[in-house]
């Protein structure tokens, strides 16, 4: 994980797809699904990473159920049965969502509707049941209310457990992180977490605020993950690359460091102008500016996680 540039690379091919679907939700862009394809990285015995269009994917494979974490957007439904298909014969019994934005629930109606049990956090269901809007960065996307069969079954307000494939799969709730109803997903039994859009690796993450993000619940959800994980934990981003603990460690010290800058310069009593003039990033810049959210946009999604 010392060389930045393949990371660098995978999260900008990553973050495009990420903006192209926000424009898509806007009604702006109509994105080519038919180009492109599921990647299934296998990461032992009964553990997957898929990657496509929108966030990353997990995949759990045992005698006892297929367990899929995320899936996508909606048009991606079709391919990532494909490729499960390519795994086991098996459908897929158990569906959980990290959050709701749309690149990480599209495939819920079409996995809903063939029986997927759809399990997420309270404010999951909530948010998919009405039409949201998602402000990032100078822009906003409507993500419209799911259908019946989209919506989580099963939600929760804090942890769950699966005892399937021969392990147990815990999720557990960070409060006020990328959103207000984050779960991450941690394979006890095989090493191996899943942390949707809490994490983006290699990048500047996108922090909403309007949905109940903050800068703080992330820097203690990394926190939360760090004490968890060992020198050889798999971890699978919402967005980017494969990781381990040493690059969630450089994330969560970035956004640490920058936090506490931009922190100092609204107490200061600089206006938000005036602390994206002063480009509190710059150092951070050339590694961590290069993907889906900018320098300016970042310091921007900070301040307005911010406490007033």
């Amino acid at each position: 994980m010392k060389n930045h540039q393949p990371i660098r690379c995978s999260v900008m091919r990553s973050a495009a797809l990420l903006l192209a679907g926000l424009a898509l939700a806007c009604g702006a862009l109509a994105q080519d699904f038919s180009k492109i394809e599921i990647k299934a990285e296998k990461l032992n015995d009964t553990t997957w990473m898929l990657v496509g269009a929108g966030g990353n994917m997990g995949l759990s494979v045992g005698e006892d159920a297929v367990f899929l974490i995320d899936d996508q957007y909606a048009p991606m439904a079709p391919k990532i049965k494909a490729a499960i298909a390519a795994i086991t014969k098996k459908s897929v019994q158990f569906v959980l969502n990290t959050h709701f934005h749309f690149d990480h629930t599209g495939g819920n109606e079409a996995l809903g509707k063939e029986g997927a049990l759809i399990v997420a956090h309270d404010n999951v269901r909530r948010r998919l049941s009405a039409d949201q809007v998602i402000s990032f960065a100078g822009n906003t996307a409507r993500q419209a209310a799911s259908s019946k069969a989209a919506l989580p079954v099963v939600t929760v307000p804090g942890a769950i457990s699966f005892h399937i494939n021969g392990e147990e799969v815990h999720a557990f709730h960070v409060p006020a992180a990328h959103t207000d109803g984050d779960l991450i997903v941690h394979f006890k039994g095989g090493d191996i977490v899943h942390m949707g859009d809490v994490f983006f690796n290699g990048s500047y993450p996108f922090i909403d605020v309007g949905s109940g993000g903050s800068p703080q619940g992330m820097i203690a959800a990394f926190d939360r993950v760090l004490a968890l994980a060992g020198d050889k934990t798999r971890i699978i981003p919402g967005h980017g690359p494969l990781a381990d603990k040493a690059a969630l460690q450089r994330t969560r010290d970035m956004l640490a460091t920058l936090t506490q800058r931009i922190a100092e310069q609204r107490r200061s009593g600089k206006t938000d102008e005036q602390v994206r003039a002063a480009k509190p990033t710059a150092d951070h810049d050339a590694v961590w500016g290069q993907g889906f959210i900018k320098p300016d946009q970042f310091v921007q999604l900070v301040l307005n996680g911010l406490p007033k």
